[in-house]
């Protein structure tokens, strides 16, 4: 049974602690009415232990937690929508840090994905080729082999755009990431044809923020807001460091992110210009007449 990422088992341990508590009853009281020991309980609530759907279940009505959103948010912190068994990033596990599984599970789940990448190309739209020399570059040293590994479950994510339903992806993208020649020119000329294609899956929306628009919200650093089906409360923001990850779930910084998109959004070329505008760099005629992107409001995918 997968419980999801570190993230969402504290986020689901914190709403059981402070209904529990909202209940009146010990953590020992609590364990006695659904026939645990009490260390099972701490476990749970302090996020160091998984706990199955039913399980929750128990606890909720034990709590007397009969409010029926109430009910489904936190099951589905528990992951009910699973349904069993390993995912295909477990067979790496002895490679991948735990933060790098906690986004891959983040992504496996998530309905739609918004993202804003200064440096490099998404992994989601990278080529083997462009994302063998991002791992590179980023992990000196490493064996051959597990530069391999890496590539693989790179390219494995990607399955995500092509499922069933595929992931939306809003991808905002500063300049910088079209002229940076990782792997060298004809890397990246490869990979600007790629993305190319990309932006015309109607999922994929992909904008670019050219250097002559100037300096924008984004120049603090690339982010990625998930968002899950039916409801907000799961959203989650991921911030990437050097040696790990920082998530936010907090109702503030979640508005303050996607806020910063939205205005990403507007600040960016259109769609059809961006597409251009990576056309222009892959060393095509085309030339593009830059549209803002204001009229494009409406969610896209």
């Amino acid at each position: 049974m997968k419980y999801g990422p570190a993230v969402r088992r504290r986020k689901l341990g914190a709403e059981l602690r402070a209904l529990r508590v909202r209940a009146g009853l010990t953590s020992g009281e609590a364990a006695r009415l659904v026939g645990w020991h009490q260390s099972k309980v701490s476990r749970i609530e302090t996020g160091r232990s998984g706990v199955k759907p039913s399980d929750v279940l128990l606890l909720l009505d034990a709590f007397d937690a009969q409010d029926p959103r109430l009910r489904e948010l936190i099951v589905a912190l528990a992951g009910a929508e699973d349904t069993g068994g390993r995912h295909w990033w477990h067979a790496y596990r002895g490679l991948l840090p735990p933060s790098y599984s906690d986004f891959i599970s983040l992504e496996s789940q998530a309905c739609r994905i918004r993202t804003l990448e200064t440096s490099v190309v998404p992994g989601l739209l990278q080529t083997p080729e462009y994302a063998r020399a991002v791992t590179r570059s980023v992990l000196v040293g490493m064996p051959e082999r597990n530069i391999d590994a890496l590539v693989e479950v790179r390219l494995a994510r990607q399955d995500v755009l092509r499922g069933q339903p595929p992931l939306q992806m809003n991808a905002v993208l500063d300049e910088a990431v079209l002229r940076r020649e990782v792997g060298g020119n004809g890397i990246l000329a490869r990979q600007l044809t790629h993305l190319m294609a990309a932006a015309h899956m109607p999922n994929v929306r992909i904008q670019v923020l050219p250097f002559s628009g100037g300096s924008h919200i984004g120049i603090t650093g690339p982010f990625v807001v998930f968002s899950f089906p039916n409801t907000t409360d799961l959203d989650v923001v991921v911030l990437d460091h050097l040696t790990s990850s920082l998530y936010l779930e907090r109702k503030e910084d979640l508005k303050a992110y996607t806020d910063a998109f939205d205005a990403l959004v507007l600040h960016a070329l259109s769609p059809e210009d961006s597409l251009e505008f990576i056309a222009q760099l892959a060393g095509q005629t085309r030339s593009p007449t830059p549209r803002r992107a204001t009229a494009l409001r409406k969610e896209a995918p």
